[in-house]
């Protein structure tokens, strides 16, 4: 008997993304576990490896073991590449090797792409992944030839250029990986003002969206530029600015990040620390050495993350944008959310506050699990590290290493989660939304 799969299974775009990843995570699980990919030539357990894949398609940079120890250049290679596919999507990929096979993309494949990549219609979706594709590798291309001033110095050609583009590749997928071994991540480089700043630009361009920089590049007038874009300069900018301020003021007085650094160092790594956060996962101070303060503004960075479209994750700029400017209205007594003479519609508004209550509530039950399973670990270091893996930031104050086997998976979890969005996940298991016909009478409760 001739079965036809494609009869009886039928996805929609949302469970085609949240499956996709899942295989490119389950591929690069199978690669990492081989003795060819470990410097020591052993193989790796399963777990492990599926941290480490998981981490790296995600792009949120948590790691169970040193990835500049562990894994020779082999192993290296492939989490740069599956930080790569999962830093611009699959569908990106998939696009562009139909486009090199010459084969047609079809409306489904259209309307798939369209939710990998947010955006708001089909139109020029083939286009823009050709100019996604190009800009991606310019701007590696760009950082990691500026990297290699001071790595190819300091490493010699060879290491020096490989470390050039894996960290180039992970600073703008906002994957936050390293290479330089010793768990250290950046610390060595803190005082190198070209390093910090190369990289911090790398994150923040990653991190604005791909439909940022499209519009930004096309349009002639700041003036006409979308509402979308100008909520994620504004909110980006005020992140950016407010951290480093807020970062600066929490650590210029603790000797154990940066009061002894010159007044140029500090501002510098109180920038870079504002910038990171926001799921990229370096650090070129200590996380753990931190102020409470400077732990909990990091919190909340992680949380919030980059702008949709991009590399980044967390619960989105435009996301937070919305929220506030609705709160503000509500305040001034206005029945619309309004901003640059703009109304956003009532959909978009409960969207905004469902992935906002999604979030919130992924990330209490996992942290309430992690401080039953991981026993002698303090609640900042379990909320930290839970907030890390939903924001794909890749930051830890430590435990990442000593999770237990329960742990991990509940990490692996939240990672896949806050990558794919839990949002996406949602509809994916939810049924087509469909209009029931049926209005019921307007029910009152107090609120407040």
């Amino acid at each position: 008997m001739n079965w036809n799969l494609k009869k009886y299974i039928k996805l929609r775009g949302v469970q085609i993304l949240a499956l996709g990843f899942v295989v490119i995570i389950l591929v690069g699980t199978i690669l990492l576990t081989l003795p060819i990919s470990t410097a020591s030539g052993e193989s790796t357990s399963f777990l492990d490896a599926l941290f480490t894949a998981t981490s790296a398609v995600c792009v949120t940079g948590l790691i169970v073991v040193d990835t500049g120890s562990y894994w020779n250049m082999f192993g290296q290679t492939i989490i740069m590449i599956l930080i790569e596919i999962g830093g611009l999507g699959f569908m990106s990929f998939t696009t562009l090797i139909a486009i090199i096979l010459g084969k047609k993309i079809t409306l489904r494949e259209r309307l798939i792409l369209q939710d990998a990549m947010n955006t708001f219609n089909i139109q020029g979706l083939v286009k823009m992944v050709k100019y996604v594709l190009v800009f991606t590798v310019s701007v590696q291309f760009f950082g990691a030839l500026l990297l290699s001033t001071q790595f190819i110095p300091e490493f010699g050609f060879g290491k020096g250029a490989f470390y050039s583009l894996f960290h180039s590749i992970s600073a703008f997928c906002n994957a936050g990986f390293d290479v330089l071994g010793k768990g250290n991540s950046l610390i060595s480089f803190n005082t190198n003002v070209v390093v910090i700043m190369v990289l911090s630009i790398l994150i923040i361009i990653g991190g604005l969206g791909f439909t940022v920089w499209s519009e930004l590049y096309t349009c002639k007038s700041i003036r006409r530029v979308s509402i979308h874009s100008k909520m994620v300069l504004l909110i980006t900018t005020g992140l950016v600015v407010g951290g480093t301020l807020l970062m600066f003021l929490f650590e210029h007085n603790n000797p154990q990040t940066i009061s002894k650094m010159s007044f140029i160092n500090k501002l510098t790594n109180s920038f870079f620390a504002s910038v990171t956060p926001r799921t990229a996962g370096f650090n070129s101070i200590s996380t753990s050495g931190m102020t409470t303060a400077g732990q909990f503004l990091t919190i909340i960075l992680m949380f919030i993350g980059g702008s949709p479209g991009s590399t980044a994750g967390g619960i989105k700029t435009t996301t937070i944008g919305v929220l506030i400017v609705t709160v503000v209205s509500v305040i001034r007594g206005r029945e619309d959310s309004e901003v640059f003479k703009r109304r956003f519609s009532k959909d978009l508004v409960y969207k905004a506050f469902t992935l906002l209550f999604i979030g919130f509530t992924l990330v209490v039950i996992v942290t309430m699990l992690l401080s039953y399973t991981e026993k002698g670990t303090t609640f900042m270091s379990i909320f930290y590290e839970t907030i890390s893996a939903f924001g794909t930031a890749g930051l830890t104050l430590g435990l990442t290493p000593d999770l237990s086997n329960i742990g991990r998976i509940l990490i692996i979890i939240m990672m896949y989660l806050g990558r794919v969005g839990p949002l996406t996940v949602v509809l994916s298991l939810t049924r087509k939304k469909e209009k029931s016909g049926v209005k019921y009478p307007e029910g009152k409760i107090l609120i407040g």
